[in-house]
């Protein structure tokens, strides 16, 4: 029952959180306060009453559109929400099972709603501010080296200051490690096209995802980014008004942080599973 009404709750907060990341997405990159003025339309301009401003239910009840101006509010505001609530709701009941601590749920919710908003910008205006990515990778070391000192008191076995620099160097070389493997990418293409393929924003998510899942999680958070921006680009290559446009469709840009921003979110969730399984096919 605990962890029913604990899942339920994390939903719930994570649809207020989902309704804030909004603004976010919608202020951030005009360049404005997310803070004042209050909550309010983007076209008139009016400020929301407080029922305008329920998550998920208020757009469904505005059939999507502005009260006053009827304005076309946009699908991105309720799939915002409804992928934070729920996420946030699977992070809960996961934790939950496996008896992780409180902090180590917290993490991983700010994880994932750090990833949604990533995504979110960089699918809209190809764009992952250092503002969010460079603290993500601080807070992301942080927190991973406080999870291992809180499993070294547990267990009673207090690791020795020369262990913890080990572990530290250990992360931060994964860290570097994912980073250059996006840069290599990045040199690699433009030797061979003379023109930038891959931002250096996308090498900054991948050291983010190397500092909170470690360098296999983050690999496995590339694989799935890669596989899925090959699948968006052959589906629009089958779309003939593209097949037909074929230059225009070369020259165009895919967002990899919000792939890989997609990979992060299945490595953090499932990724131990993906990699046990990988590894007992594989026979290691």
């Amino acid at each position: 029952m605990i962890r029913i009404l604990g899942t339920i709750f994390a939903g719930l907060f994570g649809l207020a959180f989902g309704s804030f990341l909004n603004v976010c997405l919608s202020r951030w990159p005009a360049g404005e306060s997310v803070v004042k003025p209050r909550s309010h339309c983007r076209q008139c301009h009016r400020t929301l009453t407080w029922w305008e401003n329920v998550p998920l239910v208020s757009w469904l009840a505005l059939r999507g559109r502005c009260r006053t101006c009827r304005a076309w509010i946009g699908w991105r505001y309720p799939l915002v929400e409804l992928a934070v609530g729920c996420l946030l709701a699977i992070v809960a009941w996961r934790s939950y099972n496996a008896f992780f601590p409180l902090e180590f749920a917290a993490g991983m919710m700010f994880l994932v709603w750090v990833l949604i908003g990533l995504a979110v910008l960089d699918a809209e205006h190809l764009w992952l501010p250092d503002a969010i990515t460079l603290p993500s990778i601080a807070l992301g070391f942080a927190w991973w080296f406080f999870q291992g000192k809180q499993i070294g008191w547990a267990l009673g076995i207090p690791p020795t200051p020369w262990e913890d620099a080990e572990e530290a160097g250990k992360r931060l070389l994964a860290i570097l490690t994912a980073a250059g493997l996006v840069l290599l990418i990045r040199w690699v293409y433009w030797l061979i096209r003379r023109r930038e393929g891959v931002g250096l924003g996308d090498a900054k998510l991948m050291a983010l995802l190397a500092a909170w899942l470690g360098l296999p999680g983050a690999l496995l958070a590339f694989v799935v980014g890669v596989v899925l921006g090959a699948f968006v680009a052959l589906g629009q290559l089958a779309v003939p008004a593209t097949r037909n446009q074929s230059e225009r469709w070369a020259m165009g840009k895919l967002p990899l942080g919000t792939f890989l921003c997609i990979g992060g979110i299945v490595s953090s969730l499932w990724g131990q599973t993906i990699l046990a399984a990988y590894q007992r096919w594989a026979g290691f």
